[in-house]
């Protein structure tokens, strides 16, 4: 069993979180939780495994009902799922898109602050990221609608939406999503809704594609792995709702289905089927972490200002105020915590002054790494 208070590292896990750095190094970084994952799921990948089980995926049937079912009864969504397809991970199926729907040299619309991976993806097709950062507001971060259109109107062909946004854990509005999805339609871009923390919203949620009229533009890529923590298991899914839209990137590999985990895709379905409640507590679990996360902030690093969290388990802190030059870098020498620092959320040098703090986690590890990043910032 996992012993989540374990400060150290190697704590019974052996994924990149904890071999990364050395021993010394408190992991709050990747966006993988400290948690046990959902009893039905381990079942099902003992099953696979005592059975020898482990084979390539083949047709797999169970996914489009799994999905129907948690998506109509979590965000009362209900869709064709005709064209739902495998992928390795959502980044895979990104990048694959991507390479049908554009040439070397265009550029894909993004908005930073945004996942790392957003701005590597678009330059491993040859494309150059178009960066429309958010507008802040206090602490809430929102998206400029009109700065998204007018990067549509010069002749944008694709828009990487992150949606919910990671890092800051904004849900975009149901109103931004029509706008979006209304200027893509004039402008004639496609856009790659990337809603894998969309299970992990804390406040209610929109799918891009029941928005009216995205049927036209948008293409899902999502994942059970952030917010169930099978991330190793390699298994994704994206979908269209529209014949043309999917015609369209009709050229993507046929292996995206075959290099998809035959374990993976079992615990994704499984996950949606039937783990609806683990999800439910986890949240509440992650609200009260984050919760005590701002209390220990308050306490010993007062100057801190942490963005307004509605969805994921991943905090956004403004660390300006302590005047420290790449603060991230500093915690990680000094203070010996693992954060992500803030200029990795953009294709430019942004947000240098902000670190990004997983608080998926335990209470003990929270209060440690604020007291560790103290020390770094003051050492």
């Amino acid at each position: 069993m996992l012993d989540e208070d374990r400060l150290d590292n190697f704590a019974n896990r052996s994924s990149s979180k904890w071999r990364r750095y050395p021993q010394e190094i408190l992991p709050m970084h990747v966006a993988e939780m400290d948690y046990e994952i959902a009893p039905e799921i381990r079942k099902v990948l003992t099953d696979l495994i005592s059975n020898s089980d482990v084979g390539y995926l083949g047709p797999f049937p169970e996914l489009a009902p799994a999905f129907q079912h948690y998506a109509k009864t979590t965000w009362g969504w209900e869709f064709d799922p005709s064209h739902i397809r495998f992928a390795t991970d959502v980044g895979v199926a990104a990048t694959e898109i991507m390479r049908v729907l554009t040439k070397p040299g265009d550029k894909v619309l993004l908005n930073s602050p945004v996942y790392t991976n957003f701005s590597f993806w678009v330059k491993e097709v040859g494309a150059i990221p178009h960066d429309v950062p958010l507008i802040r507001d206090d602490n809430t971060w929102r998206l400029d609608l009109d700065g998204i259109e007018a990067a549509m109107a010069s002749g944008i062909k694709v828009y990487m939406l992150c949606s919910p946004q990671n890092p800051v854990g904004r849900i975009h509005t149901r109103e931004e999503l029509q706008f979006i999805s209304d200027a893509a339609n004039k402008h004639g871009v496609v856009v790659i809704a990337d809603e894998i923390h969309a299970p992990l919203a804390y406040e209610k949620f929109t799918p891009y594609l029941s928005i009216p009229g995205s049927e036209k533009n948008g293409i899902l890529i999502t994942s059970n792995s952030k917010s169930w923590n099978t991330a190793g298991l390699k298994a994704a899914f994206y979908m269209t709702q529209s014949e043309e839209l999917n015609k369209r990137i009709s050229g993507m590999p046929e292996a995206m289905h075959w290099r998809s985990s035959l374990l993976g895709a079992f615990a994704m379905a499984t996950a949606y089927a039937e783990c609806g409640y683990w999800m439910d507590q986890t949240k509440v679990r992650l609200q009260e972490n984050l919760k005590f996360l701002k209390a220990e902030l308050a306490e010993h690093l007062p100057k801190a200002q942490v963005s307004n969290v509605q969805a994921t388990y991943l905090a956004w802190i403004d660390l300006s105020a302590y005047g420290v030059e790449r603060p991230a870098a500093k915690i990680l020498k000094d203070g010996k915590v693992a954060v992500v620092a803030g200029e990795e959320h953009a294709p430019e040098l942004r947000y240098t002054d902000f670190v990004r703090f997983n608080f998926g986690s335990s209470k003990s590890r929270i209060a440690e790494a604020v007291r560790r990043m103290r020390l770094g910032l003051e050492s």
